[in-house]
């Protein structure tokens, strides 16, 4: 059942992706420039939506804590984070947005995924040396969240509650989402229409 509700909710958020326009490269590719913001304004409204969901109801007790998960802070992880926006911004893709493409239909999302599942393969091949190299160990506390969350197994940065914080962080990204222009600028770079 939970592979079914999995694959429903999957399929949902995939058909929510291609409505809003994320699996179209033109899209973002408008929004890297800065010549339309609608999709950025979209992202911005949905992580802070989500968040404010996600924090206010573990305060209440409805979001069990112990499905949260931290990523730990290294080197690597930020690495792959420029990386990641790098790749995004050249393909038009990321990895949710370009599988959501090639399922419907886009030939150029099937080269994007080839090439994520080779990069995938590069680094557990080299993985021995990344480990050796230093730059998968932990910094700042390793997994560590901006404030303390009762009954959570990570530690916060700060005495704040965690889900006070998450929620200011998602009311404000809702609030930029709303107070974001269309377009900043007069443009300057264009990207060409499909």
């Amino acid at each position: 059942m939970e592979i079914l509700l999995a694959i429903v909710i999957g399929a949902a958020f995939g058909a929510v992706l291609d409505r809003i326009g994320a699996t179209n490269p033109t899209w973002i590719g408008r929004m890297l420039a800065l010549t339309n913001l609608n999709l950025m304004k979209t992202i911005l409204l949905a992580i802070g939506t989500g968040s404010i969901l996600m924090f206010a109801g573990q305060m209440l007790g409805l979001v069990d804590v112990g499905h949260m998960s931290v990523k730990a802070a290294y080197a690597g992880v930020f690495i792959g984070g420029l990386m990641l926006g790098a790749g995004w911004a050249a393909s038009g893709f990321c990895p949710g947005t370009g599988v959501c493409a090639a399922a419907s239909g886009r030939k150029d999302a099937l080269f994007f995924i080839a090439g994520g599942l080779l990069g995938a393969a590069a680094y557990m091949v080299t993985y021995p040396a990344w480990k050796a190299s230093g730059l998968l160990n932990d910094i700042a506390g390793g997994k560590t969240t901006l404030g303390s969350v009762p009954g959570a197994k990570y530690d916060g940065l700060m005495a704040l509650s965690g889900d006070l914080v998450g929620i200011v962080m998602g009311l404000a990204f809702v609030v930029i989402a709303f107070v974001l222009p269309e377009r900043i600028g007069g443009g300057g770079v264009t990207v060409p229409a499909e």
